[in-house]
């Protein structure tokens, strides 16, 4: 009924501009400029403008063929470096290596590609829920109106719109009634906007605040019109938009970033350990093939070749696990960074709020709530017979709370007296039962307050001079304030009698009061943004609502705020004042989407993971440039493609469930990485010292790449494993020196106790000569095994392993197994293939002291490390 405050942001320039200039142009102008005609284009016109527009679509993320998809999964840097090892494996005929490595590449590689491509799926299917037709005129065809796929709509063409139509193209309205348009897709405003058929733009600051300028990708709440195609395709603001999301260049992610670096420290590592226990080895053995072989096992052996499957594995069990939560994952490694996010950056309509109007104020002209205003504005909405638009609706729905109001049976309809958007308001008659009538009068303050001659206050009528005049201002303006939508209500009784009402009859009017309308906070949004602050994550609200508004909402839902920002005042910033000031900020409003892609990007560059939640096109660059982009399934194509997880519910809740799986699959990914690291790292050492007074290898290839085995099959039970309370507190971020410092401390442990062994087989069992190499060797393969499958259960977590920790139960499998195999094999019938021999009984003695050892000092290593490191 009311047009409603506009709080869009600047579109993009050029098709704004264009769409300026046609609503201010004459309707018949516009169709003589489009060639077209009030009963619409001839189906041969349309064809013809549709050869050279081309079809009604908008610019979508280029499908990616599965060869390159497949490549993007098996890219990773431990991939390559995996593969580059078997082929040298495969030259030096060392097949049982080669075989053994690409298997493992393989196996990662598919399972990521499988799973990503089911993700894709599940997402495809989610856009076949929008509807995609429209009602458009033919001339010359019969009947008239026909529907046809939105992609077939052209410049000139004359569509149809109705309650719930998408708007299809870029629209020049020629006719409408009570057209209520919903631009939050677009603009980011809460309440549906009034639109009206006239040649006008004043005071329009874009095309979308221009009165008769209708945007593709907003839709219709109530009313009905018709309008004129301006523009389709990449040249609607839509179009243009999707364009600039789908073609920007995406940057690295955390989680990408992270294990990059990682990735080549490790790799980095590899390279100058290698050489020297090859060189070592060949010039204090002579034996120049065999070092070789040697080295290319120990450059296995310090490879992680298990990371891209575990961290596979984890992230799809993660996926899993979120899809029951109704939360599809469209790329996995989003999941991490679920986890790693300390700052979200949330729009504000529908996830803070309820995405729909409720009558949130009825009071008088001093701002007292009264009863009596709430009962003339039901009385005014029940008895109108025109389009009741979504104002009206809320406040026959808020009567439901009051149940002595809408009493209707005690009032009769005598006249109504239409809305018109010149007066901005309307008027129903209603008759009590003595006889007496009444005119309730509602509409826009302005419009309404010009018709009163008087004011209500507590049952006495007072003159409406200046000072009450400013008082009632004053009131309004503070209901402005708070974000709200206001409409008067005033009335004026007649004596019983037959004449006719009209617009006339609306003078001499009492103003009565107010009614406020607001789209409330949802009930689940203020525990969800206690419980992210709880786990670290801090909530901005980024919208293209006013900041009033915005302000009201997050007082309702208990986001603290500690600074705001107005689009026009980033306008001003460059980078670096921008990068300052996001930290400081929480709200950001009546943003347009370079605004938030802008804000985003900052938040990166200052080192925050940063997720971004939005649904509307004007969210899609900025879902593009996050670390973790999530949309809804109700949101628009463009903001689903540019996501990389869907809610099938949009709540904060949800959100919350993701950062605690991201938190759990991160902290088991650091798990395996931390223990292989340190392990691998103590290993190297041990070889070192080893082969500076063995007149043999300590091990031989062959013994290195079976414990290697073994020990990758007991890490594979890893993304199954409990993660404790304490880990999921904080957000994770990989950190490579922390990685370092992790391994400099609890390798060298590692290998303490190996040279241990090497003392006992030594001097104990005078496992001197190369004669005794194999039980030599035998010897350290159990302890060595061993003492790196006990290492997965002591540095799972920073708690006391099997007391205050208790790992999951395919963990203690998968260990157990392990321990059998090692134990076994140097007695098994397979002992002769690989060159082992049984070991002495007096040996499992001294085995057992030694592992007993070794976790008494990883003990207490943890307790001295996380004091002063912490165990991040």
């Amino acid at each position: 009924m009311l047009r409603g405050r506009h709080w869009g942001q600047p579109l993009p320039a050029q098709a704004s501009a264009h769409l300026l200039a046609a609503a201010q142009a004459e309707p018949e102008a516009l169709l003589q400029q489009l060639h077209s005609h009030p009963d619409g284009l001839s189906a041969k016109q349309a064809a013809a403008i549709r050869r050279r527009s081309g079809r009604n679509e908008v610019a979508r993320a280029a499908h990616v063929p599965w060869p390159l998809h497949l490549w993007h999964c098996y890219r990773t840097p431990f991939s390559l470096l995996l593969s580059a090892l078997a082929a040298l494996s495969a030259f030096t005929h060392d097949a049982r290596a080669a075989i053994v490595i690409g298997a493992m590449v393989l196996l990662s590689t598919l399972m990521r590609f499988v799973q990503e491509a089911r993700a894709q799926r599940s997402a495809e299917a989610l856009r076949g829920r929008v509807g995609n037709r429209a009602t458009v005129l033919r001339r010359g065809h019969e009947p008239a109106q026909i529907e046809l796929p939105i992609a077939q709509l052209v410049p000139g063409d004359i569509v149809l719109l109705a309650a719930g139509d998408m708007v299809p193209a870029d629209l020049r309205l020629l006719s409408a009634k009570d057209l209520f348009i919903d631009q939050s897709a677009m603009t980011g405003e809460s309440l549906p906007v009034e639109k009206f058929a006239r040649s006008s733009a004043a005071g329009a600051g874009d095309a979308a605040t221009a009165p008769g300028i209708c945007l593709m990708g907003t839709h219709v709440i109530s009313g009905s019109a018709t309008a004129l195609v301006l523009a389709t395709g990449t040249r609607t603001v839509f179009g243009t938009l999707a364009e600039h999301a789908t073609s920007t260049p995406g940057t690295p992610t955390a989680f990408q970033q992270g294990i990059d670096r990682v990735s080549w420290l490790l790799i980095r590592f590899m390279l100058v350990m290698v050489p020297i226990v090859f060189v070592l080895n060949g010039a204090t053995k002579h034996d120049w093939l065999q070092a070789l072989l040697f080295a290319l096992s120990i450059a296995v052996g310090l490879t992680p070749e298990m990371l891209p499957m575990i961290v596979t594995t984890t992230l799809a069990r993660g996926a899993v696990v979120l899809s029951r939560r109704k939360v599809i994952v469209k790329r996995l490694d989003a999941i991490q960074n679920f986890g790693a996010m300390d700052v979200l950056c949330t729009d504000k309509t529908g996830t803070l709020t309820q995405d729909r109007i409720a009558l949130a104020r009825h009071s008088d002209t001093f701002g007292n709530e009264s009863a009596q205003v709430l009962e003339l504005a039901w009385l005014n909405s029940h008895f109108q017979t025109g389009l009741r638009n979504l104002l009206d609706a809320a406040v026959l729905a808020h009567v439901e709370l009051h149940p002595r109001l809408g009493v209707a049976e005690n009032f009769r309809k005598v006249d109504e007296v239409p809305f018109d958007f010149q007066r901005r308001r309307m008027s129903v008659v209603v008759a009590r039962a003595d006889g007496t009538r009444l005119l309730i009068c509602k509409g826009a303050v302005e419009e309404v307050t010009a018709v009163c001659t008087t004011v209500r206050r507590e049952g006495t009528e007072l003159p409406l001079d200046e000072a009450l005049r400013e008082r009632v201002h004053a009131v309004t303006e503070g209901l402005n304030r708070e974000g709200l939508r206001v409409v008067a209500v005033a009335v004026r009784e007649f004596p019983p009698g037959d004449e006719a009402f009209g617009v006339a009859s609306e003078s001499g009017l009492t103003l009565a009061g107010h009614i406020a309308f607001l789209d409330p906070a949802k009930d689940s949004a203020a525990p969800a943004v206690a419980a992210l602050a709880a786990r670290g994550v801090a909530v901005k609200v980024l919208t293209g609502d006013n900041l009033e508004v915005t302000l009201k909402v997050c007082g309702d839902v208990g986001i603290e705020v500690t600074g705001t920002l107005q689009g026009i005042d980033i306008e001003g910033l460059d980078d670096a004042r921008l990068a300052a000031a996001v930290e400081t900020t929480t709200v950001f409003a009546k943003l347009n989407p370079l605004h938030k892609e802008r804000i985003v990007r900052a938040l990166r560059a200052n080192g925050h993971v940063t997720g971004f939640l939005g649904d509307g096109i004007n969210d899609a660059a900025a879902l593009h440039a996050a670390d973790v982009g999530i949309s809804v399934d109700s949101g628009v194509d463009i903001a689903k493609e540019a996501a990389d997880i869907i809610l099938l519910e949009k709540s904060l809740a949800v959100l919350e469930a993701g950062v605690i799986e991201g938190r759990r699959t991160f902290v088991n990914m650091l798990k395996y990485i931390r223990i292989t690291a340190s392990s691998n790292f103590g290993n190297v050492l041990s070889v070192l010292v080893a082969s500076a007074f063995l007149p043999f290898l300590p091990m031989l290839p062959i013994h290195l790449l079976v414990q290697n085995l073994l020990y990758d099959l007991a890490q594979t039970a890893i993304p199954f494993d409990s993660v404790d309370d304490e880990a999921l507190r904080t957000p994770q971020h990989w950190g490579p020196h922390d990685l370092l410092r992790f391994m400099l401390h609890f390798g060298p442990v590692s290998s303490a106790f190996d040279v241990l062994t090497f003392a006992v087989l030594w001097s104990v069992f005078q496992a001197q000569t190369p004669a005794l190499q194999s039980l030599f060797q035998s010897g350290w393969f159990v302890e060595g095994l061993l003492s790196q499958t006990l290492a997965v259960f002591l540095l799972r977590s920073r708690a006391l392993a099997f007391v205050r920790s208790r790992p999951a139960l395919p963990l203690v499998a998968a260990g157990v197994l392990v321990a059998g195999a090692a134990l076994w094999l140097p007695a098994s019938p397979l002992a002769g293939a690989l060159q082992m021999r049984a070991l002495p009984p007096a040996w499992f003695g001294w085995l057992a002291a030694l592992l007993l050892a070794y976790a008494a000092c990883v003990e207490a290593m943890k307790h001295l490390f996380s004091r002063r490191f912490g165990w991040r």
